[in-house]
């Protein structure tokens, strides 16, 4: 009987193992989905819609194939349409019954740059992707995102592109069908083992029998009789090491041997079952087993609620380091090359006019004229305008691995959909100052129109009011408003110019000299970000212009002592006078109206913008 329950065990184990195998081989279903976009009109750009992304759940797998250089971007959907709303592109979307159709979309304004925008570089993708003949792109986009696939803006975008999504696969009942078969394997083998034992038991032992006997003859007691016994003497018994081991003795090491060997037999055979249970049991992975997790409560956390009508931010703090990285890389080679128009791709307004300046005092004199670095290793603020057109401002913190090299605070902004954002403010950070507090990047924040009158002062009149404080020292109408940095600031450069007069008066040509100071606002726009105290970061320049003119007909001013002088003039000396201007970029904290706290300077860098001769 245990013949027949060891084989039903047999076939039991079979029919669970295999059943475990069919599981993770037959009867398993596909590991993703596939969705091959159709291909319409040959256009040089193909817009593939969040819809069609978001089609089926979990991350999207993007493959483009195609020969040659392909490129893959994702982005903002009212982004996207705005940087292709100049050109006729594909657009792919899902129809009512859920099937991608594509469709060709003219240009709603006509582009100002012609035909073939290349979209490589550009700073309004969050993130892009460049391959050649074949790319794959792993996405996760949520709702309001789209791709834009294309080559060089003008070839024809490749037309061959598949979308897939993973789906869940698991077996949870493989794994515990592997080790039930092999639990009945075992049971199997062991009443296999069983069976053979009882049957040898149920035997017992077989010995020979004895053979067949020799022929006898009669036996003659008259003639042979028989020998008389002798009687048994009686003797002592044998003992010690001559004497002989009990009978029984050998009897029971042949017992306890038989023994030892069937144990081993036993195991030889069980731990192989064993181990096969275990490797069974081990070599599922989690998705071949039940789940049962225990419902964990969620964590309450603090939620900030952006308001109904809040846009979205300029930039992501990602796409932000990644355009600080590729304006640094711009600039370090214009200041390396000292090329003007390669830095006014990346640079705009005071900083540009700064830069040219350098870059001119360069090529006259190398020690003259060497740029402020833009440090771009750790990001330590980004401040995005939240808009949903253009132009789009962002203002940056930045520090540099080096700790000699002092935080940079700066301001970037994007003209319209196809520019690259350009610095147009950057400042050196003052050691003492603290940045007010600032909305989160992922919020961002709105810019403050230049005549608010909703600060203590308006962000055109700030410039102003530095100014005169610089001129007009402690009887400027905006003394009390600026803090001690301020001040602090400002009397070092009445101090610089003290300093050039008492100059002029140790050469004895106090008489003959005639020096004048004038600081002013520049001709840029103040940029101005709102806090969430109610007060903004104003970033402004201005521009100091000191004029050194003969008050005789017979003097000269000389250009001694002056390098950058005889630099941008070319000349050594004047008969009429010299014009020196220079060009001041500051940050300040403004609060608001009504506030009891002060205008608070944050940053500041000056700058050499011309020396002229007047004429």
């Amino acid at each position: 009987m245990r013949f027949v329950w060891a084989v039903v065990a047999f076939i039991l184990a079979a029919v669970l193992i295999g059943a475990g195998v069919a599981q993770r081989t037959v009867f398993m279903g596909p590991s993703e989905v596939q969705m091959e976009l159709p291909a319409g009109e040959p256009e040089p750009y193909v817009l593939i819609s969040g819809d069609v992304l978001r089609a089926h759940p979990g991350q999207q797998t993007l493959l483009v194939r195609g020969e040659g250089d392909l490129f893959v971007a994702y982005g903002r959907t009212a982004d996207m349409k705005a940087w292709l709303s100049d050109a006729e592109y594909d657009s792919i979307t899902l129809n009512k019954q859920g099937e991608p159709r594509t469709k060709v979309v003219e240009a709603e304004v006509e582009s100002a740059s012609g035909s073939g925008r290349n979209p490589s570089g550009s700073d309004l993708w969050l993130d892009s992707f460049t391959e050649k003949d074949s790319l794959i792109a792993n996405l996760q986009l949520p709702e309001g995102m789209s791709v834009l696939v294309a080559r060089d803006g003008v070839e024809d975008a490749p037309s061959d592109i598949l979308l897939t999504w993973p789906l869940k696969t698991t077996t949870p009942w493989a794994g515990p069908l592997f080790v039930l078969g092999a639990l009945a394997l075992l049971a199997g083998l062991v009443l296999y083992i069983l069976g053979i034992r009882h049957q040898r038991r149920g035997k017992g032992p077989r010995r020979k029998g004895p053979g067949p006997l020799p022929p006898t003859q009669p036996i003659d007691l008259a003639v042979d009789p028989l020998p008389e016994r002798e009687p048994i003497s009686t003797g002592s018994v044998p003992t010690g090491e001559g004497a002989d081991e009990p009978a029984d003795k050998p009897a029971e090491e042949g017992r306890a041997h038989r023994s030892a060997h069937r144990m081993r037999r036993r195991l030889a055979v069980a731990i192989p079952a064993i181990g096969l249970t275990a490797v069974l049991a081990t070599g599922c992975s989690a998705e071949s087993w039940p789940q049962f997790d225990a419902e964990t409560s969620p964590t309450p956390t603090p939620t900030v609620v952006a308001p109904d009508n809040q846009k979205p931010p300029a930039v992501t703090e990602a796409q932000a380091a990644r355009i600080l990285k590729d304006i640094s890389t711009t600039v370090a080679a214009a200041d390396e090359a000292r090329d003007a128009t390669q830095a006014a791709t990346r640079l705009d307004g005071a900083v540009l006019e700064a830069r040219t300046t350098d870059y001119a005092l360069g090529a006259k004199n190398a020690k003259l004229g060497i740029p402020a670095p833009l440090p771009a290793d750790k990001v330590e603020v980004v401040l995005p305008q939240a808009t949903d057109s253009w132009p789009r401002t962002v203002l940056m913190l930045t520090k540099a691995t080096d700790e000699k090299v002092p935080p940079v605070i700066f301001t970037m902004t994007q003209a319209d959909p196809w520019a690259n954002y350009r610095i147009s403010t950057m400042s050196d950070m003052q050691a003492s100052a603290q940045l007010p507090k600032l909305a989160p990047a992922w919020l961002g924040t709105t810019l403050v129109p230049p005549d608010s009158t909703f600060l203590m002062t308006p962000p055109s009149e700030v410039a102003a009011a530095f100014s005169s404080l610089v001129d007009d020292g402690e009887k400027s109408p905006y003394f009390g408003e600026f803090d001690d940095a301020a001040k602090e600031q400002a009397a070092a450069i009445t101090a610089s110019r003290a300093a050039l007069v008492k100059g002029i008066a140790d050469k004895g040509a106090s008489k003959t000299t005639k020096i004048t100071f004038d600081m002013t606002p520049s001709a840029f726009e103040p940029v101005s970000l709102a806090t969430l105290d109610s007060g903004a970061i104003v970033s402004v320049s201005v521009v100091d212009t000191q004029t050194v003119a003969p008050t005789t007909p017979d003097a000269v001013i000389k250009f001694d002592g002056n390098p950058e002088a005889e630099a941008l003039t070319g000349a050594k000396e004047s008969k009429k006078g010299v014009r020196t201007t220079y060009g001041m970029q500051l940050f300040f904290a403004v609060p608001a109206q009504g506030a009891s706290a002060q205008i608070q300077l944050l940053a500041f860098h000056q700058n050499i913008l011309k020396v002229e001769i007047i004429k």
